[in-house]
């Protein structure tokens, strides 16, 4: 009987390691169809391990984003203590609000005009790296073009007909679209973008102030990912250190029975 029992359990360890290997299949799945698929995705390139990148994308975001969308699971504070920021430069220089230091990162624009002006509240993006990956928003900031057909004049390549303006177009400038021939639904898809009128930057330049915005909110989903980095360096010395020590205690109880 205790053999029977032994065998049952090893094969119910087998079928819940299968059903765990599908349940993961299913969630990657599941997360590439969320981001919208990654066949015309760009690759961002981010590394929460530049601070530099970090700081001027907290800039940037501030600047031209937190307008509209909040970072509600993100408090001004815990950002200026992983960005390396004083309390004076961001309060004076990210913080349009007026909130206290110690408060969540909140849109400035009044959720009832937002509505009259979008149709919608903008969505708060705590969570947007997470939900839709960095690849995913840097194309996304990269992807947006002229559309007079569009209430607002812009539309996007990535997010068809997206409730919002381009808001890096100074940074940018004026982009317009290429279309190709008609297709079997009588529409001419998007071939190409082409910047017509030239921003404050030019395409490397604002390619790396996409990728700084992008870095930031990456940073966002999951501020811990900073700590964890530095905690996983020391993780590893501390296996190496007790490896050597495992290796010199296996070498010493030996010794005799040799």
């Amino acid at each position: 009987m205790t053999d029977m029992t032994q065998v049952y359990s090893f094969q119910m360890m087998r079928i819940l390691k299968k059903l765990a290997l599908v349940a993961s299949a299913l969630l990657v799945s599941g997360s590439a169809l969320a981001a919208g698929g990654n066949a015309d995705l760009q690759q961002a390139g981010v590394d929460l391990g530049d601070r530099a990148s970090l700081q001027r994308g907290a800039q940037l975001y501030m600047n031209y984003c937190s307008g509209c969308h909040s970072l509600k699971y993100l408090r001004y504070s815990r950002m200026a203590e992983d960005l390396g920021l004083s309390e004076d430069e961001v309060m004076e220089n990210l913080n349009f609000t007026g909130a206290q230091f110690g408060e969540h990162i909140v849109a400035s624009m009044p959720a009832e005009q937002s509505t009259g002006w979008f149709g919608q509240v903008p969505p708060d993006l705590s969570l947007v790296s997470r939900s839709r990956g960095s690849d995913w928003i840097y194309t996304y900031l990269k992807s947006f073009y002229l559309d007079e057909s569009r209430p607002l004049g812009w539309n996007n390549t990535l997010f068809p007909n997206a409730s919002m303006p381009n808001p890096l177009w100074e940074l940018q400038g004026l982009q317009h679209a290429e279309f190709g021939e008609l297709d079997a639904l009588g529409e001419r898809p998007v071939t190409a973008l082409k910047v017509t009128q030239a921003g404050q930057l030019d395409s490397a330049g604002f390619n790396q102030a996409a990728r700084d915005i992008t870095t930031f909110l990456e940073y966002a989903g999951e501020p811990a990912a900073l700590k964890r980095q530095k905690i996983g360096v020391w993780v590893i010395l501390f296996l190496v250190v007790f490896t050597f020590l495992a290796w010199l205690l296996k070498t010493e109880f030996w010794r005799d029975v040799k």
